[in-house]
C-alpha cells in the first residue's frame, strides 16, 4: 500500500524533472516554453494534478505575468522609438575608444537598472541597448551582453524590488528597508564586485583585441523616445513606492508600461500591431508552466518535508545551516530554475520560522545561484530570448563554463558578508 501511495509522487517528480530538463537543454531547439507547458499538461492528463489545482498554480503567477508584460511593453516601445540607439551612442562617446571603459560603463548601468527596476527588467530593457551600443562601437557584442545576464542576478538583492523572488522568500515577513540594507548591503557589494572582477578577467582577451569606434553620431532623441525614457523612470519610481508600501509589483509595472505605450501610439497615431507582434510572448506560458510544476511538487508533500528539515537544522546550528542552505539552494536553482526554487524555498522559510540570517542566506542562493547556468533564472531566459532576437546565441555549455568561474566566488563572498554582519 505504501508503494502504491508513493508511486504518484515519483511520477510527479519524474515529469517535473523531465520538463525542467527540457527547459534547460531545449531538445530539437524547441523554445523553453513548450517543455514547461507539456510537462504541466502531462501532470493534468495523467491525473497527477487536478485541473483546479493547475489553474490555481497558473493564477499564482498573475503578478509575475503583469510585471513581465509591462516591462516588455516598455522595452519594445523604447526600442522602436530609438531610445536604445540614442543611449548606445552616448555610451560609445563616453568610452572614448576604450573597450575596457565601455565594459565598465555598461556594468555600472546594468547595476543601477537591476537595483531600481529589477533583474528581469535588466534582461528585457538593457540587453537591446547594450547590443546597440556594441554595434555602434563596431565591437563584438557578446562580452558586453554577458554583463546583462550576470549583473541581473548579482545585483538582485540590493533592494527588495531588485528581484521579485525577494518578495516571495520573505513574503509578509519582509524586513523594513533599513534592516534590509543592514543585512544585504555588504553581501551585495561583494557579489557585484566579485562578478565584475571575474567577468572582466574572463573577457580580457576579447576586449583587448577590439578597436572601439569613436565616431558615433550625436543623434537627437525624438519626442516619443523621450516619453519612452520617462516611462521607464516613472516605472522605477512606481516600483520603489509599491515596495515601500508592501504592494505587489506587477500591476504598477503593467499600468506604467501600458500607459507609456498608449501615449506614444496616440502621438504617432498607430503602430500597435507592430508592438504586439514583436514582443516575446512565449515567456508567459513558460512562467505559467513553471508555476504549475511547483504546484504539483507542493501536492507531493515535499514542502512540509523541506520545512521540517530546515527547522531542525536551524535549531541545531544556525551558522552551518545558513551556509549549507544558501549553497544548496544556489545549486538547486540551476536544476529547477530559481522561480520554482524560490517559491518552494520561500514557503519552506515561512513554514519553518527560521532566523533572518538563514532566510537571507537562502535568498542569496535563490538570487545569485542562477549565474551558474543559462536557465537558472527567469532573467537569464529573458536575456537569452533578447539576444537571440538580435541574431546572437549562447549555448548552455558555453554559459555553464563561464558561470562556473563567475558564480561560486560571488556566492561564497556574499554569504560570508551576510554572516559577518551583526
Amino acid at each position: 500500500m505504501g508503494a502504491l501511495t508513493f508511486s504518484p509522487n515519483l511520477a510527479t517528480w519524474g515529469i517535473a524533472g523531465l520538463a525542467t530538463l527540457g527547459v534547460i537543454l531545449r531538445p530539437f531547439s524547441w523554445p523553453e516554453a513548450i517543455w514547461a507547458v507539456v510537462g504541466a499538461a502531462c501532470l493534468v492528463l495523467f491525473g497527477l494534478l487536478p485541473v483546479g489545482a493547475a489553474l490555481d498554480g497558473i493564477a499564482k503567477g498573475t503578478d509575475v505575468y503583469l510585471f513581465l508584460i509591462g516591462m516588455m511593453l516598455l522595452a519594445e516601445i523604447a526600442r522602436k522609438e530609438g531610445l536604445f540607439d540614442w543611449l548606445a551612442q552616448a555610451a560609445v562617446r563616453q568610452a572614448k575608444g576604450s573597450a575596457t571603459r565601455l565594459f565598465t560603463l555598461i556594468y555600472l548601468v546594468g547595476t543601477v537598472v537591476t537595483v531600481f527596476l529589477s533583474n528581469d527588467a535588466c534582461a528585457v530593457v538593457l540587453t537591446p541597448a547594450v547590443y546597440a551600443a556594441a554595434k555602434a562601437a563596431k565591437a563584438e557584442p557578446l562580452p558586453y551582453l554577458f554583463i546583462c545576464a550576470f549583473i541581473a542576478n548579482a545585483a538582485s538583492f540590493v533592494l527588495p524590488i531588485s528581484n521579485p523572488a525577494n518578495l516571495v522568500v520573505f513574503a509578509e515577513h519582509m524586513p523594513p528597508l533599513t534592516r534590509w540594507l543592514a543585512h544585504f548591503a555588504l553581501p551585495s557589494v561583494l557579489a557585484i564586485g566579485a562578478t565584475y572582477a571575474v567577468l572582466r578577467w574572463t573577457q580580457a582577451g576579447a576586449l583587448a583585441s577590439q578597436e572601439i569606434a569613436t565616431d558615433a553620431d550625436a543623434a537627437t532623441l525624438s519626442g516619443t523616445g523621450k516619453i519612452a525614457g520617462l516611462g521607464i523612470v516613472a516605472t522605477a519610481a512606481a516600483l520603489i513606492g509599491a515596495s515601500a508600501f508592501g504592494l505587489d509589483l506587477g500591476l504598477p509595472t503593467f499600468v506604467a508600461g501600458l500607459a507609456t505605450t498608449l501615449v506614444v501610439l496616440a502621438i504617432k497615431r498607430g503602430g500597435l500591431v507592430d508592438i504586439l507582434r514583436d514582443i516575446s510572448w512565449g515567456v508567459l506560458p513558460l512562467v505559467a508552466g513553471l508555476f504549475v510544476l511547483v504546484e504539483s511538487l507542493e501536492k507531493t508533500g515535499i514542502l512540509a518535508m523541506l520545512a521540517d528539515l530546515l527547522k531542525r537544522a536551524a535549531q541545531g546550528d544556525p551558522g552551518t545551516t545558513a551556509w549549507g542552505s544558501g549553497i544548496l539552494v544556489a545549486v538547486a536553482t540551476n536544476l529547477v530554475n530559481n522561480l520554482p526554487a524560490g517559491l518552494l524555498a520561500g514557503a519552506a522559510v515561512q513554514a519553518a520560522h527560521v532566523s533572518e540570517k538563514v532566510a537571507g542566506a537562502i535568498l542569496i542562493g535563490v538570487d545569485l545561484g542562477p549565474n551558474l547556468s543559462v536557465t537558472g533564472s527567469l532573467a537569464t531566459i529573458l536575456w537569452l530570448t533578447a539576444i537571440r532576437r538580435e541574431g546572437e546565441d549562447v549555448s548552455a555549455w558555453r554559459f555553464l563554463k563561464l558561470g562556473l568561474l563567475v558564480m561560486p566566488p560571488a556566492l561564497i563572498l556574499a554569504l560570508a558578508g551576510l554572516l559577518l554582519m551583526p
